[in-house]
């Protein structure tokens, strides 16, 4: 069984629901449709009612399959918001929320912030920047976390990793240049996203171009000492580095290069890149030269699980970021 079969028969054991926004998309209508009809999430379509249920209906897809929730609910928003303005880490009061929640998309992250629905799903429409700002405005992050990042889970057909041929790695596609505190938050979030996604247990390495004071410079500096924050943390973490990747992946040259007790270096299945320049290099040299396929990115450091998809996204992806952000939902529970 593949990662991703294994990812969807978890997620149809316990489906989560997840709210669309973006809801009279016709990609995202379809993935929201086709994950809810075969069992995967509950979907809930946020915005004007009366619209969404025309399009359900010109589209012909069996309304059953959906909740619709419509914004201008005025009994229902008043709900939320008393709920909302009561959690201990709101950063709005009752009229800045109000007016927010004009937005389906802020409106969505009210709903799932109080609990109604597990996942806020979008990116279609909203930008990067759309989905990032409201996550840290209304969801919030998580305790300890100083930056939002993303990971991304490849499957290497000629990699004898640890765990076989699936690698995860981060961050490729949001935090541009962490110093190292942001650089330690990656990493936590990073195991703590694998542990609920796919069960392992973290095995997280910090890359560099250095193994263990091999190299100097300003910019192993960083990873040193995002490594020791990243341990004074979250002692419970196995997080270890600086190490190159060959180091990390690799029992071979790890026993030559590492002279110390190490529980990462050789059997990493986590690699953080010390910065955005290697890591979109290093994804799109995986995919191309090493052939694998690459599922996310998957946002992380919020204190619950937002999605942020590609515009130009298929619907086969949309389907599985849907499922793979359900079961992250159903991990952190």
């Amino acid at each position: 069984m593949s990662v991703i079969d294994h990812i969807f028969e978890k997620a149809k054991s316990a489906p989560q629901k997840v709210a669309f926004p973006e809801a009279l998309n016709e990609k995202m209508m379809q993935a929201a449709y086709e994950t809810g009809d075969e069992g995967y999430i509950y979907p809930v379509l946020v915005g004007n009612s009366e619209e969404i249920n025309q399009a359900i209906n010109e589209r012909g897809y069996n309304p059953d399959v959906f909740e619709v929730v419509d914004i201008h609910d005025e009994d229902y928003q008043n709900s939320l918001i008393e709920r909302y303005i009561a959690l201990p880490y709101t950063r709005l009061k009752e009229k800045a929320l109000r007016r927010r929640m004009q937005d389906p998309l802020q409106y969505a992250m009210v709903m799932q912030a109080v609990g109604d629905v597990n996942v806020s799903f979008a990116g279609i429409e909203y930008t990067t920047e759309d989905v990032l700002l409201a996550g840290q405005m209304i969801i919030g992050l998580k305790p300890g976390i100083a930056t939002i990042s993303s990971i991304g889970l490849c499957d290497i057909p000629e990699l004898n990793g640890s765990e076989g041929t699936l690698l995860a790695v981060g961050d490729s596609a949001v935090c541009t240049n962490p110093n190292a505190e942001q650089l330690a938050s990656i990493a936590i979030s990073a195991c703590d996203t694998v542990k609920t996604l796919l069960d392992w247990e973290p095995r997280c390495a910090m890359v560099s171009y250095s193994t263990l004071s091999s190299g100097q410079g300003e910019l192993v500096d960083k990873v040193v000492e995002a490594v020791k924050i990243a341990n004074e943390q979250r002692p419970d973490l196995k997080i270890d580095g600086e190490f190159q990747l060959d180091a990390a992946i690799s029992p071979e040259i790890a026993a030559k290069k590492v002279k110390r007790e190490s529980k990462v270096a050789g059997k990493a299945n986590i690699l953080i890149w010390p910065d955005l320049n290697v890591g979109n290099v290093a994804v799109k040299l995986i995919q191309i030269l090493g052939h694998a396929d690459a599922y996310g990115p998957m946002l992380q450091g919020f204190n619950k699980v937002i999605c942020d998809c590609s515009r130009s996204a298929p619907v086969s992806e949309l389907k599985g970021n849907i499922v793979i952000s359900a079961v992250r939902s159903l991990g952190e529970k």
